[in-house]
Parts: C-alpha cells; sequence; structure tokens
C-alpha cells in the first residue's frame, strides 16, 4: 500500500512541477516584448548616448559622468522589471506556502492521497490566479515603460 501511495506522490510532484514550468514559460512569453525594448531599444540608445561622449575634447571625468547619464534609462528599466517580477515571485511563493502548510494539516486529518489530492488542488488554483495576474504586471511595466500595446 505505502508503494502505491508513493507513486501517487510521485505523480503528483511531477504534474506540479509542469505547473510551476507553466508559470515559468507564460511569464517569459508575456515579458518577452518588454524585454526586447529593454535590451534592444533602450540598451541601443545607451550605446549611442555613450558613443557621443567620448570626445577628446571632453575631460575623462566629464566622459565618465556622460556615459553615467546615458545608462540611467537602461538601469532604470532593468530595475523596473526585476523588481515587479520579484513581487510576483514573492506573492506565488506565499501561495506555494500557504497551500503547504494545508497539505501539512490535511496530512493529520486525512489520508495522503486526500492530502496530496487538496494540495494539487491548491497549487493549480494559486498557478492560475497568478497567470491571470500576469498581464496585469506586464501592463503596469508597459506603462511605466511607455510602451504601447503588443
Amino acid at each position: 500500500m505505502e508503494h502505491v501511495a508513493a507513486g501517487e506522490e510521485r505523480i503528483v510532484s511531477e504534474r506540479l512541477r509542469r505547473r510551476l514550468e507553466e508559470v515559468n514559460i507564460t511569464a517569459r512569453d508575456q515579458l518577452s516584448p518588454i524585454q526586447d525594448h529593454v535590451n534592444f531599444t533602450l540598451q541601443k540608445a545607451y550605446f549611442k548616448c555613450a558613443y557621443e561622449c567620448f570626445d577628446r575634447k571632453r575631460r575623462q571625468e566629464d566622459i565618465n559622468n556622460c556615459v553615467e547619464y546615458c545608462s540611467v534609462p537602461v538601469l532604470n528599466a532593468n530595475n523596473l522589471v526585476e523588481t515587479e517580477m520579484e513581487k510576483f515571485q514573492e506573492r506565488l511563493q506565499r501561495a506555494l506556502i500557504v497551500c503547504q502548510d494545508k497539505f501539512e494539516a490535511a496530512k493529520l486529518q486525512q489520508t495522503k492521497a486526500a492530502a496530496m489530492g487538496s494540495l494539487e488542488s491548491c497549487v493549480d488554483r494559486a498557478i492560475n490566479e497568478s497567470i491571470q495576474v500576469l498581464p496585469l504586471v506586464v501592463d503596469r511595466l508597459r506603462s511605466a515603460l511607455s510602451l504601447s500595446g503588443p
């Protein structure tokens, strides 16, 4: 009987792992245009700006200040994306911790199989809610970076 329960646990664990991978893929897909904007548009502008800073008539300190000034939009955009994604990941992580806590409590009251089922449904709910929130995060980033639609 224990062998069957271990097998069921592995199956549930694999399904949960696939669901978490689904969140990663969805986030990567939805954030791709924003990353392209930061990596290409903003960095291209940075390099063009920085190139203009190098003038033999300028002092080294002025060149350094100019290059630093040019880097501000890219750094701000990267920080913004990183902060928003950290918040997103923290929310998902907290939801998954709640699921784990419920699972531990359910193991005391139910069979392990029933507790695993509760865990799986809780994780599914948390992941679905996170996937539904992702477009809002992307919209907030688009707005902050003054990007138009998809």
